[in-house]
């Protein structure tokens, strides 16, 4: 019987997105909820293995749980990488089988892999044999004009007989004919349906919905339509504050914070912490930008950290300046 240490995490998650979910993003966040897993950017094996690790993987424990997103197709460098990572302390190991890039394409890795589920099966195995914590898959519903339910159900059954139990499903195909990865996530549509379809004929597996889900109202009725949870990828990153109600909707726990006062607050000594530490405020600020949004003065915020923060001795100050600029609570208004 699998054990899965995370399933109470499940419910709801922040996707992996590149160069948004970094070590910066997922603080943030987690200042905003406490029992929503969270997600890496994905890191190539060849980054991992041959890069920087300290700066690729390493992250604070407050962000825990947080999964590390690979992207690769070699069995040995995977099971390498895996290693890396929960030696990093992350909780999860999750395939990226999904991305639809031109540098995904060229590494035959990401979306590619739709095709190749037998490998993907060998993969995951050596990475299951080489780690403890859960091994897990991000995929599509197919590629190109593939048949999204004969190809989503010969994929999932495949990678499911290796042990994988836990796939989260993009609820779209990936168009690598002529398509960018920013059409790739509004073309084709939608099929919310076939992945609720797949719960319900593998029941034992865990499936989490993800792929255009815009609000919290959203992903609470895909919830109650039978998935184990949903993954939010550009809304909580571009409306950060609906994080705030995730711990009371989706969990039944308290509300971390009740302001967005509190997470300025909250957030200040990590930003000098790490700017101590080298990092540049410019890197962490960007992530904040959206936290206002609605709140009178969210633009004179914005705008204060977009012209101040990327100067060479930019510190902590220039975000508390920043929040000066927001009226209180009692008067919001369209900003």
């Amino acid at each position: 019987m699998f054990f899965d240490p995370l399933a109470k995490h499940r419910s709801f998650s922040v996707a992996p997105m590149m160069d948004w979910t970094d070590r910066h993003c997922r603080f943030f966040h987690r200042i905003l909820t406490r029992h929503a897993l969270l997600y890496t950017e994905m890191i190539t094996t060849g980054a991992v293995l041959n890069g920087d690790q300290e700066r690729l993987l390493a992250f604070d424990p407050v962000e825990n749980p947080v999964a590390l997103q690979l992207g690769g197709s070699e069995m040995t460098d995977l099971a390498a990488a895996a290693r890396i990572g929960v030696s990093y302390g992350y909780n999860e190991i999750n395939l990226n089988c999904g991305c639809p890039s031109d540098r995904v394409q060229s590494g035959a890795f990401g979306a590619c892999l739709m095709r190749e589920p037998k490998l993907v099966a060998d993969c995951i195995k050596s990475m299951q044999d080489a780690v403890e914590v859960p091994v897990t898959v991000k995929c599509r519903l197919g590629v190109d004009d593939d048949d999204e339910e004969a190809r989503l159900f010969e994929f999932i059954d495949t990678v499911a007989g290796s042990g994988c139990q836990v796939f989260i499903v993009h609820a779209r195909k990936a168009w690598l004919k002529g398509l960018s990865p920013k059409e790739n996530r509004d073309i084709p549509p939608l099929n919310y349906s076939l992945v609720q379809k797949l719960k319900q004929e593998r029941p034992d597996l865990t499936i989490i919905l993800n792929g255009g889900i815009s609000d919290l109202d959203t992903a609470a009725a895909a919830m109650a339509d039978g998935v184990d949870g949903v993954m939010l990828g550009r809304a909580p990153y571009q409306k950060p504050w609906l994080l705030a109600e995730v711990d009371p909707r989706f969990f039944g726990k308290q509300a971390q914070v009740e302001t967005q006062e509190q997470v300025i607050e909250a957030l200040l000594p990590y930003v000098e912490l790490r700017l101590r530490s080298g990092d540049r405020l410019q890197a962490i600020a960007r992530h904040i930008l959206g936290l206002f949004q609605g709140r009178r003065g969210a633009r004179a915020f914005r705008r204060h950290i977009s012209e101040n923060a990327t100067k060479r001795c930019a510190g902590s100050e220039v975000i508390s300046a920043a929040a000066a600029f927001v009226q209180p609570h009692s008067e919001r208004s369209a900003a």
